[in-house]
């Protein structure tokens, strides 16, 4: 495995090693090369999604749930098979998010979180909670609306404030997103102090994370923003490796900076709030599986985005299939569960490598 250190944010010149590493990136990416360790993750997300919907408080059996109109086949098609197949995206769709802020930023510790958008999201969600929008319009509740306009809030925010001209600076960036979360975190604390015990309750579990309200128009509201977002950032994949190397490396690689970066924001940012918008937010997911693919298949984009895609997806459909068994009838917000067990592995990953994640 070839690992790089990671260079001083504020850097943007190019280290020894990143010239030498993606000047091997820069050659073509083999069939071979890929399917070595895109195939395998796409294997484990296969096993876990067809796996999870079978695991449950209550058994059921493929005799039953295949006999017809009944008890199991509810709990199957209604119950479990839509919530698994929503966990698959989210998690997919929260480690390419995270994949890709740690790539424009240059730092390694960037997920959807530190810029802002679930906390913007979140107050999105809450404020709807406290003005009593708990209506449904056309299969879509009015809270996860209302999450979704807190999150592109954010987007817009963040890029306004960062933006320098027709610059993004990455610091900048980051600054702005870290500000907006610590000010929307002050302003859910005072809509929750302000609101009543049964919307205080809604609030906290929402706030959570969680994947009890995930169904059949879910996946298909969700699904067609994560699929064209992560195809498109296949697109842009070599376009984003020389980005790991410093703004002047990749520039003299011919890479249109301003396009790139500005885009990568967008997508990234419109992925995380199409299923946050829908779950809560749900933490670990974009930090650990990119650095967990990255120390196993290197920095490649063409490898690291689907490869984080597939093991993003089984992750968080483990963890929900946890929430749900592990201390049941009662269900735990699948949030608690990620940083349960992403917070210690992402400390046992910094210790064995000694900061080496990039």
């Amino acid at each position: 495995m070839t690992s790089l250190k990671s260079p001083p944010l504020s850097s943007s010149g190019p280290t020894a090693a990143a010239t030498t590493l993606f000047r091997r990136h820069d050659e073509g990416l083999s069939f071979g090369r890929f399917l070595a360790f895109v195939g395998p993750c796409a294997l484990v997300c296969l096993a876990v999604i067809l796996v999870a919907p079978w695991i449950g408080s209550t058994g059921i059996t493929w005799r039953n749930v295949l006999a017809g109109p009944g008890t199991d086949r509810d709990i199957f098609l209604i119950a479990r098979l839509p919530r698994v197949l929503f966990s698959a995206l989210a998690g997919g769709a929260l480690a390419v998010a995270g994949v890709l802020f740690q790539a424009i930023l240059r730092n390694s510790l960037a997920d959807p979180f530190t810029l802002g958008i679930s906390a913007g999201s979140s107050f999105g969600a809450v404020v709807a909670i406290w003005l009593g929008l708990e209506k449904v319009i056309w299969g879509i509740p009015l809270i996860t609306v209302a999450a979704f306009a807190g999150a592109f809030m954010t987007i817009l925010l963040v890029f306004f404030i960062a933006r320098t001209g027709t610059a993004l600076p990455t610091m900048t960036l980051l600054l702005a997103g870290v500000t907006l979360n610590f000010i929307f975190a002050s302003m859910i604390m005072f809509i929750h102090f302000a609101a009543n015990f049964s919307q205080g309750y809604l609030m906290i579990q929402w706030m959570m994370g969680s994947l009890d309200l995930a169904d059949l128009s879910t996946v298909i509201h969700a699904a067609p923003f994560v699929l064209a977002c992560v195809a498109g950032l296949m697109w842009m994949a070599n376009d984003l490796n020389p980005l790991a190397g410093g703004e002047e490396w990749a520039a003299s690689r011919g890479v249109n900076l301003r396009r790139v970066k500005n885009t990568s924001y967008f997508v990234g940012s419109v992925l995380t709030g199409s299923v946050t918008a829908f779950s809560g937010p749900i933490g670990f997911v974009g930090l650990i599986v990119p650095h967990g693919v990255r120390l196993v298949a290197g920095p490649d984009h063409r490898i690291l985005i689907p490869a984080s895609f597939f093991l993003g997806a089984a992750f968080l459909v483990l963890c929900d299939t946890l929430a749900r068994t592990i201390i049941a009838p009662t269900q735990i917000p699948v949030g608690v569960i990620t940083s349960l067990l992403g917070g210690p592995f992402f400390i046992l990953l910094l210790k064995r490598k000694r900061g080496e994640l990039w």
